[in-house]
């Protein structure tokens, strides 16, 4: 048998944050993934990124693991560009404007994975178990046992589900979800431009939903994020590489010249989720397991990472250790937060979706108000960047 005070299900970059930072504090941890260990970086980029906020980065440095993040790849940006397609309506920020050295970074989700690994194995208190299933999972008023495929147990005084949107732990324990769906597909890839990004991060409006062109380290590619309705991804999809191009190039407004995919185009359908329950006993959730949320803001990966250092703070207080208040306290506060956000989501996806000549015009004018005037704009600004 193994045994360890918590074990987290699913070893994304949600959960290796949270593995590390209980282990910095001498927390025994198991962590227990289905897939592969995390792997260095290929050649060519990888074409799932996030923009990690300096909120994420002040976590990433407290736990020791930035300085090697960051060196895998790590774009700062500088500055964002916010339009809303064939309109007056834009907005600008520049981390010049915010006495700060940069806005965020654009890091490629595998390069967070990868060097939260290394510094994990350099953690005794940490145990983790890659290419691993369990098959049954029960737990009393005190532990949760976790018995593996290979029949081997493990014991645990608390078990964290961060095993993603469709999370089978969720499922066991019914813990009610509210979802929808936002009509609309993510089509992601790596592109490259005729000219360079000059280290900003852009996003246009169009009819029919948000296009981000989000700058790499490399002066002359970009990660996209073109979410737009099934029909619509599913034609884009089918075009060759010449006519996206094409299509691409056309929808950006040819802000960095022309556009040239350079690998394989993905796609994934977008929903939200909101788990109204996230405790059920010692069984806890966080990160996508608890919410998910439109990425036009990219701060899907920034949601989970604040749930992981709630947890930590939580878990590392004085007093009896995963007591049931708590984990209350972690699920009240994180709550809170994700219900925040996916109004916000919500409301930009309804206010920018569409082009009606009225709805245009009046995004045109909150845009180019909220551009001229100093303060609210300095609250979007640290709203966005985390701070």
């Amino acid at each position: 048998m193994q045994q360890a005070q918590v074990c987290i299900v699913g070893g994304g970059a949600v959960g290796l944050t949270l593995a590390l930072g209980l282990a910095k504090k001498n927390i025994s941890v198991i962590v227990i993934d289905s897939g592969c260990e995390p792997q260095s970086l290929a050649d060519s980029f990888a074409n799932r990124v996030s923009a990690i906020s300096l909120a994420s980065q002040t976590l990433f440095e407290s736990l020791g693991v930035w300085q090697s993040i960051s060196a895998m790849r790590a774009m700062p940006y500088t500055h964002m560009d916010v339009r809303d397609q064939d309109s007056f309506g834009k907005i600008t920020f520049n981390s010049a404007e915010l006495d700060l050295p940069e806005l965020g970074h654009i890091i490629e989700n595998d390069a967070i994975r990868f060097g939260l690994f290394v510094a994990l194995q350099q953690q005794p208190s940490a145990t983790l178990c890659f290419e691993t299933r369990y098959q049954a999972i029960h737990q009393t008023d005190s532990d949760v046992l976790i018995t593996l495929e290979s029949g081997m147990p493990v014991m645990a005084k608390l078990l964290v589900a961060a095993d993603g949107a469709n999370s089978a732990i969720r499922t066991q324990f019914k813990m009610p979800l509210t979802f929808w769906d936002y009509d609309h597909n993510a089509i992601v890839a790596t592109v490259k431009t005729q000219q360079p990004h000059n280290a900003t991060a852009r996003q246009i409006f169009l009819d029919t939903g948000p296009l981000a062109f989000l700058p790499l380290n490399d002066a002359y590619h970009h990660s996209i994020v073109w979410s737009t309705s099934p029909d619509e991804a599913k034609r884009l999809m089918a075009l060759p590489a010449t006519e996206f191009n094409k299509a691409l190039n056309v929808a950006i407004d040819s802000q960095c010249g022309l556009c040239e995919v350079a690998d394989d185009r993905a796609v994934f359908p977008l929903k939200m989720r909101y788990a109204q329950q996230w405790l059920s006993g010692k069984v806890v959730l966080m990160g996508d397991a608890a919410h998910t949320i439109h990425p036009l803001a990219g701060l899907g990966m920034n949601l989970g990472l604040k749930d992981a250092a709630s947890l930590i703070t939580c878990l590392t207080q004085d007093g009896e250790f995963a007591s049931m208040r708590t984990l209350r306290e972690y699920e009240r506060s994180r709550k809170l937060d994700a219900q925040k956000h996916i109004a916000m989501m919500q409301g930009l996806k309804e206010l920018f979706e569409g082009g009606h000549p009225v709805k245009k015009l009046l995004r045109g004018v909150g845009l180019s108000l909220v551009d001229n005037l100093g303060p609210i704009k300095t609250l979007f600004a640290k709203e966005a960047v985390g701070k």
